[in-house]
């Protein structure tokens, strides 16, 4: 079963794993594909999402045993007015259920942390989108380019 943790400054070499690799960054075509994420970075992204997140930004790995298999956030975004998700599993483990339990995670913890809702959006063509209505999520707006999805929490 996996579940989350939060992850020290040193662990983000698998952020930066997961920003690089192709297949799994692969949902991202439409805004670019990889991302960079040097590890001159890490110390001022960590404050930022992780020791200084304010309520604004809620971060953790997920993990399966000894092994970290994706990482799942929410942030505040001022487009919605609200808090939009992040879920993004390694591509060896995808196809395990690990993005539809990490997700469902997700959701316990925003809950539990007092959001009305979750936001995300997605690039229209994305084979996730089935991950997110099988969990409670619904379609808000679509456009040619992305599709903007929403969960009520407090129900």
């Amino acid at each position: 079963m996996p579940e989350f943790v939060i992850p020290s400054l040193e662990d983000l070499w698998f952020r930066e794993k997961l920003m690089a690799d192709e297949e799994t960054m692969s949902y991202n075509h439409a805004w670019g594909g990889t991302i960079p994420f040097p590890e001159e970075d890490w110390q001022d992204w960590y404050e930022y999402w992780v020791t200084d997140h304010e309520d604004q930004r809620y971060y953790r790995y997920l993990k399966d045993g000894d092994t970290f298999v994706g990482e799942a956030a929410y942030h505040y975004d001022p487009e919605y007015d609200g808090f939009a998700a992040d879920i993004i599993i390694y591509s060896p483990y995808r196809g395990r259920g690990y993005g539809s339990q990490g997700l469902a995670m997700l959701c316990e913890a925003a809950k539990e942390n007092g959001l009305a809702a979750l936001y995300d959006d997605i690039a229209a063509d994305n084979p996730a989108i089935g991950m997110f209505l099988k969990q409670g999520f619904y379609e808000v707006c679509r456009t040619a380019e992305k599709i903007i999805l929403k969960k009520d929490l407090q129900q």
